[in-house]
C-alpha cells in the first residue's frame, strides 16, 4: 500500500504541477489583463480558480479523446453515416468541463456552509465532515479518496433515480437519453437547467461531508473520464466480474435502450423507472434491485422520439423543447411518477 501511495503522490504532483504552470500562464498573461481592462479586478480571485477548473478540463477533454476515439474507430458497437448529432454533443462537452458552473456552486455555497458547520460546533451538535465523523478513516490520502468516491456515487445513483422518478424532472434529463448515438461525448449531453441541479447538488453534498476543492476537481475530473468511457461507441468488455465492479459500456447502454432501461415497468417495481441508474459502481443496482446484467443491447433514445415528437437537432432547439416539454408537464398538474419516456 505504501508503494502504490508513493507513486500516486508522486503522479498528482507531476499533474499538479503541470496544470498549475498552465494556470499561472494563462491567468497572468489572458485572464487578469482582460479584468483589469473591464474593471472586474475583484473577481480575481474566483478567476483564478476557474482557470484551474479551465486547465483541467482541456486537459481530460484531450486525455479521453486520445484513449477513446481510437477504440471507437478500432471496435465500434455501431456505424453512422451522419454524425452530426455526435458534434452538437461536442458542444455540450465544452460547456460541461470547461465552464465554471460547478466552481461557481461549490465556492458560493461554501461561506453558507462554513458558517452553519461553525454554528454546529458552537452547540455541540451533530457535525456534518465525515473528517471528525470517523476519526483516522482519512490518514491515508487514497483511503480518504476512495471513501469520498465511493460516497458521491452512492449520491448520484439516487439522483439519477430521481430524475427518472419525476415525470417534469425527466423531460429535461430526456435531452440527454434522446441521443440515439451514443459516443464518448454523449455523456455530457444535459439540458443546462438540469446540469445547474446536478452542479448545485454535488457541491453542496462535498461541502458538508468536507471536501477540499483539490480533491473535489479531481474526483469530478475522474467521474467525467469514466462516463466518458461508459457512452463510448465501443464493444469492449469487462468480463462477468468487471462489470459488478465498475459501471460498463454495456451496463450503461441497457439504460438508455428503448422499453428497458427509462420507461414504466409494471412488472418488476424494483426496475419501475427502468434499470441501471448507477453512475460509477453497479453495486447500488444490485444493493437495490435495479441491476440487469442479462438483456441483450437493444436500440437506444426515447420513445416518444422515435414516434414523431420533436427533440431537436441543434443544441439551443434541444433547450428549448426540454423547458416545453417540462413546462407541459408542471401544467397538466401530474402526480410524481414517470410517465412516458
Amino acid at each position: 500500500m505504501s508503494l502504490f501511495a508513493s507513486w500516486y503522490a508522486a503522479v498528482l504532483q507531476a499533474v499538479s504541477n503541470l496544470v498549475g504552470d498552465a494556470q499561472t500562464w494563462l491567468f497572468v498573461s489572458v485572464v487578469q489583463p482582460t479584468l483589469y481592462r473591464l474593471d472586474m479586478m475583484s473577481l480575481s480571485d474566483l478567476a483564478y480558480d476557474a482557470t484551474f477548473w479551465f486547465i483541467a478540463g482541456a486537459l481530460q477533454i484531450a486525455v479521453v479523446y486520445a484513449v477513446l476515439r481510437p477504440l471507437e474507430t478500432w471496435r465500434p458497437l455501431e456505424s453512422w453515416q451522419d454524425r452530426k448529432s455526435v458534434r452538437v454533443d461536442v458542444i455540450y462537452t465544452l460547456i460541461s468541463r470547461l465552464g465554471l458552473v460547478g466552481l461557481v456552486f461549490f465556492f458560493t455555497l461554501q461561506p453558507a456552509f462554513d458558517a452553519l458547520q461553525a454554528w454546529l460546533q458552537l452547540h455541540g451538535l451533530f457535525n456534518l465532515n465525515l473528517e471528525q465523523l470517523v476519526p483516522g478513516a482519512f490518514a491515508h490520502p487514497v483511503l480518504g479518496f476512495l471513501i469520498y468516491f465511493v460516497v458521491l456515487d452512492f449520491a448520484g445513483y439516487w439522483y439519477h433515480r430521481w430524475q427518472h422518478q419525476f415525470q417534469w424532472w425527466w423531460e429535461l434529463h430526456a435531452v440527454h437519453h434522446a441521443q440515439r448515438q451514443l459516443s464518448l461525448w454523449a455523456d455530457d449531453r444535459n439540458h443546462l437547467l438540469d446540469l445547474m441541479l446536478l452542479q448545485s447538488y454535488f457541491a453542496a453534498l462535498a461541502l458538508i461531508i468536507g471536501i477540499e476543492p483539490g480533491q473535489f476537481v479531481l474526483l469530478t475530473l475522474l467521474s467525467g473520464a469514466l462516463q466518458s468511457l461508459q457512452h463510448a461507441n465501443t464493444r469492449i468488455s469487462f468480463g462477468r466480474l468487471g462489470e459488478r465492479l465498475l459501471v460498463s459500456p454495456r451496463f450503461h447502454r441497457l439504460h438508455h435502450a428503448i422499453g428497458y432501461g427509462h420507461e414504466l415497468n409494471h412488472h418488476n417495481r424494483a426496475r419501475i423507472y427502468g434499470c441501471n441508474f448507477g453512475i460509477l459502481l453497479p453495486w447500488w443496482d444490485i444493493l437495490f434491485g435495479s441491476a440487469d446484467f442479462d438483456t441483450p443491447l437493444q436500440p437506444t433514445g426515447v420513445r416518444a422520439e422515435v414516434e414523431g415528437e420533436d427533440y431537436g437537432r441543434g443544441f439551443w432547439a434541444q433547450q428549448w423543447l426540454g423547458l416545453v416539454r417540462m413546462g407541459r408537464q408542471l401544467r397538466r398538474g401530474l402526480p410524481p411518477v414517470f410517465g412516458r419516456a
